[in-house]
């Protein structure tokens, strides 16, 4: 039995479960997603804990059983906490601000970098330029949005500008020797 697919979901208080047929609906204070079942994975929801059970115990099966209750526990911790990632920016001149919904960088280049940010997500930016932080409920949009801008500029490995990752170690390389 898998160890991750056995554990039941808590269910905190203002969360409601809808099962409908191949997905979950769950709806907190933060809004509502929708995660889908894979096929041969059941859903129950009993005292305020929701269980994942699976049909057989093909591999397929196996596999889909832990990912399928990761996706569900992740899902209610979005509506009810939501996710969010911090970026940061280094480099002379390279900054970030917010214009409704459209992110506008300074990188370096000859332009700025427009990002139009999807639905479901903000990114809230800080008072001196540097520090990014994305949020919303749902964790894989946000993960993706901040990798996105991250791939804008990645941190490069003689200088270190670029954006990265709050707490992120760049390996610095040396460069040439002067003869």
């Amino acid at each position: 039995m898998s160890r991750i697919g056995k554990q039941p979901v808590a269910l905190p208080q203002g969360v409601t479960l809808t099962i409908a047929a191949g997905s979950v609906q769950v709806k907190g204070p933060k809004g509502t997603l929708t995660t889908p079942l894979p096929p041969g994975i059941s859903c129950k929801v009993e005292a305020s804990k929701a269980q994942v059970s699976r049909s057989g115990d093909e591999k397929r099966d196996r596999a889909y059983h832990g990912l399928a209750r990761a996706l569900l526990a992740n899902a209610v911790k979005g509506v009810t906490e939501g996710f969010k990632r911090e970026l940061e920016i280094h480099g002379i001149g390279y900054r970030a601000q917010v214009q409704g919904k459209k992110l506008e960088m300074t990188l370096g280049f000859s332009h700025p970098i427009v990002y139009a940010v999807p639905d479901g997500v903000t990114v809230a930016v800080d008072p001196k330029q540097t520090r990014l932080t994305v949020s919303g409920t749902d964790r894989q949009m946000v993960g993706q949005v901040a990798a996105d801008i991250r791939g804008f500029r990645p941190p490069e490995p003689y200088k270190g500008k670029g954006i990265r990752y709050a707490g992120e170690h760049v390996r610095r390389k040396v460069g040439k020797t002067g003869a």
